[in-house]
């Protein structure tokens, strides 16, 4: 079972960027979807932003044009740059992947705390 590790979460001012990364376990063959999620407490998790089919990328309405999404496929890993971040920006972020093969599976990180104060 692959699972994946997340890095770059911490504590931030408000105005700042952090740069978070997400490298599997293992390498993995038919990536359908890579990227991240986050949640709030009491809240439902919501996209940030992800690698689809090819190239295409999508992104939350919220964070788009001041976070970018980024991999390196040698190595599987994707990287979610953060900027001017904001108080509300502050969730637990959580990388996701989705591999096809014969079967899907998808996989989830542990999730990594932003905090951004004001």
């Amino acid at each position: 079972q692959v699972q994946l590790v997340e890095s770059g979460g911490g504590l931030v001012q408000a105005g700042g960027s952090l740069r978070l990364s997400c490298t599997p376990s293992r390498s993995i063959n038919s990536i359908n979807r890579m990227g991240w999620y986050r949640q709030a407490p009491g809240k439902q998790r919501e996209l940030v932003a992800i690698f689809t089919s090819g190239e295409r990328t999508n992104y939350g309405d919220s964070v788009e044009g001041r976070f970018t999404i980024s991999r390196d496929n040698a190595k599987n890993t994707v990287f979610l740059q953060m900027n001017s971040l904001k108080p509300e920006d502050t969730d637990v972020y959580f990388c996701n992947v989705v591999i096809t093969t014969n079967t899907r599976l998808e996989v989830w990180g542990q999730g990594t705390l932003v905090t951004v104060s004001s």
